[in-house]
């Protein structure tokens, strides 16, 4: 398994916009394609206007074939473009994490 960590921030005071935006326009989209969200959470302390979300996967050709298919979705394009239209994220980052022997999610 390997998890994909993505982390955005979001512009000042903008974050439960965003988080409102991503349930009611990416949350379908993704649960429908990607799978097994492991987590989807906003910080409280530390870096602040910013959210994190899990996914995992069997691998990465399935994480490969899985964003593939979600791409070519036309609603994701829409999902995309409004996002951008919006103007809610300064920045985004992503990650690919693999588990340790002893982690207690394989």
């Amino acid at each position: 398994m390997i998890v994909d960590l993505r982390i955005y921030t979001c512009r000042p005071n903008k974050m439960g916009e965003f988080v409102k935006f991503y349930e009611e326009w990416g949350w379908p989209l993704q649960q429908k394609y990607l799978g097994k969200c492991l987590g989807w959470y906003t910080t409280v302390e530390g870096a602040m206007n910013t959210v994190v979300h899990l996914w995992g996967y069997e691998s990465q050709a399935d994480r490969e074939a899985r964003r593939g298919a979600m791409a070519a979705d036309p609603a994701w394009s829409v999902f995309l473009a409004e996002g951008a239209k919006r103007d809610l994220l300064v920045a985004q980052e992503n990650r690919i994490l693999k588990p340790t022997d002893f982690s207690p999610v394989k």
